[in-house]
């Protein structure tokens, strides 16, 4: 079914014309040199990002018949583009890449081996966060069974991130997973959902991805009520997904994940407004605040949001987000 190629790399494009040429050179070195398709799909980019990547592409003739660039006419979202690549992809295994950020040389071969190897359907590896003046490595659990990572990832042990995770391409077809069109804030909550259906999952304890964080929106208080919705329907699928599999079996879990989501409401402003918006966003899940394997003070804080103890909140925000990390810059 899925011809020779071992695995498919789909690449969404859309406004990365500072980012794509490195993007594209990691991906054209790749140690893995046959059985590889690399799948760009531009999502009507408006800036010059395709004549970079073009341009990167002739440095590399012996990949030119690995690499298929498609376009849609009008942008239609991250989750489409992610789904574009899907429907053209013919590799045994997926692998998501965005083209803001790049990969180790040996990223696929390693992460495809071990695939092979333990006969896994995901396999997952560390990644690091590129900042301005900094770059921090962030290592990623391992977990026994895909059970267990469905949980990792449902209260924040584990990223649900879909660029470092190798997956069996079977997953999506037998399983009908697709991204959610035109839901792209928090699209990647889909791999939840391949876990769910997956049987055997391996950990890769080594950093293999770069993630750059100088070209995100950070998930604040400022983010819109438009991006607040377009979440809310993509934790209610997966919630409702998760409810058919298993019932209440996971109601602890999934509402820690709905507390993490908004918990930076109330830490990243002394806007009372804000807090307010904390209050009223899946309010289900507070009475499961005390119950959460977080930090004493964390619970307290959402006690006090809760209760609508604002000042409380307010005065965690001056006295210790503002003061103390800005005086011991921890």
């Amino acid at each position: 079914m899925f011809e020779d190629i071992k695995i498919s790399v789909i690449i969404p494009i859309y406004n990365v014309e500072v980012y794509i040429a490195r993007c594209a050179e990691t991906l054209m070195k790749q140690t893995l040199k046959e059985g590889i398709e690399y799948i760009f799909v531009n999502d009507a980019t408006k800036d010059n990002s395709i004549a970079v990547l073009q341009s990167v592409l002739e440095k590399y003739p012996l990949r030119k018949g690995q690499i298929k660039i498609v376009s849609h006419k009008y942008n239609q979202g991250l989750p489409a583009a992610r789904n574009t690549g899907l429907a053209l992809a013919k590799g045994k295994y997926i692998y998501h890449c965005d083209s803001d950020d790049y990969v180790e040389y040996d990223a696929l071969e390693c992460l495809y081996k071990v695939a092979v190897k333990n006969n896994a359907d995901i396999v997952w590896c560390d990644y690091s966060e590129l900042y301005p003046n900094a770059e921090r490595n962030k290592k990623q659990p391992s977990f026994d069974s895909s059970m267990e990572a469905v949980k990792g990832m449902l209260t924040g042990k584990m990223e649900y991130n879909v660029w470092n995770k190798l997956v069996k391409h079977d997953l999506y077809i037998k399983n009908n997973i697709e991204f959610p069109k035109g839901y792209p804030m928090g699209e990647d909550l889909t791999m939840i959902m391949l876990f769910v259906n997956s049987q055997k999952v391996v950990h890769v304890p080594i950093v293999l991805y770069h993630y750059d964080r100088t070209n995100q929106n950070a998930m604040t208080y400022s983010m819109s009520e438009e991006k607040q919705n377009v979440l809310t329907h993509n934790v209610a699928m997966v919630e409702s997904y998760l409810c058919r599999k298993y019932g209440n079996s996971l109601m602890l879990e999934i509402a820690t994940l709905k507390l993490n989501l908004k918990w930076p409401f109330l830490i990243s402003t002394d806007k009372i407004e804000v807090y307010k918006r904390w209050n009223k966003w899946f309010p289900e899940a507070n009475e499961y605040i005390t119950r959460q394997s977080v930090s004493g003070r964390i619970k307290v804080l959402e006690l006090c949001a809760s209760k609508k103890q604002y000042w409380i909140i307010w005065l965690h925000y001056w006295l210790v987000v503002r003061l103390y990390y800005k005086v011991f810059g921890k």
